[in-house]
């Protein structure tokens, strides 16, 4: 059974959307339906784990008929990639592999995922698309400061922006003062990294005495973590640039499943030919319409070697339709996921929300760390939050830190003790920032 295709859009990319960005939401649907009852059939007839799966709920590849049946078939969960570990869940031979990644994961065995050539073609394709989506344009550099290696993250935009005819520079991550000095040197037009380091290369422009302003950067592609408005706010002001966010993970692909379109910065548009979002009520697993917030479910419509069936990201998010790509749905910015959630006195608390209140201050520079305790039988949270250096007092910002204490409590609900630090005192993140530091203790 072949899998149902478009046009191919050529190799390279003009300014212009290809043929799938371009199309029609009835189009774009139509072309689902195919490519889901292909992706059903395929992991069915390949891989043990989604037939014995199928064969559980009672499901044969041939329930589907519409669109609407894909929820008759069962999730897909991290769990179950773990317990296969390393490539029970491919679908192709291991000789037909030409390359792997693995998660980033930090507990338990990583999770391995494969590619066919056919695979890295598509996502050689949607990170093209993702990058043109951002602003970027054929002849342009990339300062790609994503971590090359394992992680899906440096290859994935360099292959995207390689296809989109841009010149790449691997910097990978790390190394912050030579960041710094490349993108002085060499003037790239775009920079690809996390949010959250994009604030540590913002403080070494600082630290050097460079005006960030006026550096060459036109355009920032960031993702890999939730980040806020107001992290979008800081980086774009501190800069003079555009900044957009991305959307991906291993397990469906790797970056450019979803990314923001730079003339509306209203969301994420998700590359529906090639993934299938549905957004379910986290406890019960109910698909939930269009427009209500729930959990982020994806199935790959394309991929040869590593197909997911309804795998659960754990983000939180809502499906909205498309404005820039009218015939792709939006997914609106990642605020949190179901399983990084602090339950505080049985408040619901998401990091961003404490990023959004600690951004709106003039005193802190973004970044921050939580501490969860319990003192006797009461769970207690302390925000660990930077000062800039020209706020800085040397003695603790007391009350700034109590007025975004009482905001906190005002706007969350929730009672946590704020304590500004000095400048450059907490420790960087290199990659995906590590914000929660849960010292409670177990049982």
């Amino acid at each position: 059974m072949a899998m149902p295709k478009l046009k191919s859009t050529g190799s390279g990319y003009s300014a212009e959307m290809d043929e799938a960005e371009s199309a029609s939401r009835d189009a774009i649907m139509s072309l689902q339906t195919k490519r889901l009852a292909w992706s059903l059939q395929h992991v069915y007839d390949n891989v043990a784990h989604y037939k014995r799966a199928f064969d559980a709920a009672g499901v044969h590849p041939s329930d589907f008929r519409e669109l609407s049946d894909l929820a008759k078939f069962p999730f897909t969960a991290k769990t179950d990639l773990r317990d296969n570990y390393p490539f029970n869940m491919f679908a192709v031979p291991r000789e037909k592999l030409v390359r792997v990644h693995a998660s980033s994961g930090t507990t338990g065995k990583p999770i391995v995922v494969g590619y066919t050539q056919a695979d890295i073609d598509i996502w050689s394709e949607v990170m093209a698309r993702s990058i043109r989506a951002a602003g970027g344009r054929r002849g342009m550099i990339i300062h790609n400061a994503y971590g090359y290696g394992l992680f899906t993250g440096g290859l994935g935009v360099h292959y995207g922006a390689e296809q989109l005819g841009c010149t790449v520079v691997p910097v990978s991550g790390g190394m912050t003062e030579r960041q710094v000095q490349l993108i002085n040197d060499f003037r790239p037009d775009i920079i690809t990294v996390t949010p959250s380091y994009m604030l540590a290369i913002l403080d070494e422009f600082r630290r050097q005495r460079l005006e960030p302003r006026q550096s060459s950067l036109k355009f920032g592609v960031f993702g890999a973590e939730p980040w806020t408005n107001a992290m979008r706010a800081e980086i774009e002001h501190a800069f003079d640039m555009d900044a957009t966010d991305i959307y991906g993970l291993s397990e469906v692909i790797g970056p450019g499943v979803a990314q923001e379109c730079v003339e509306s910065k209203d969301g994420l548009h998700i590359w529906e030919d090639h993934f299938y979002p549905e957004v379910i009520d986290p406890e019960t697993g109910q698909v939930l319409p269009d427009g209500e917030k729930g959990e982020l479910v994806f199935t790959s419509l394309t991929k040869e070697a590593f197909p997911v069936i309804r795998y659960r990201t754990r983000d939180l998010t809502r499906l909205l339709p498309g404005t820039a790509r009218p015939g792709m749905r939006r997914m609106e910015k990642v605020t949190g996921r179901s399983d990084d959630m602090i339950i505080l006195r049985g408040v619901n608390v998401f990091p961003t929300q404490i990023e959004e209140a600690l951004l709106a201050t003039d005193w802190c520079g973004g970044h921050f760390i939580i501490e969860l305790s319990r003192e006797g039988r009461m769970d207690e949270m302390t925000v660990l939050a930077e000062a800039r250096p020209e706020s800085w007092d040397g003695s603790g910002l007391a009350a700034h830190a109590e007025k975004v204490s009482i905001f906190i409590k005002n706007t969350i609900g929730i009672t946590a003790r704020v304590q500004a630090v000095a400048p450059e005192t907490l420790e960087r993140s290199l990659g995906k920032a590590k914000r929660v530091y849960d010292k409670r203790p177990r049982g």
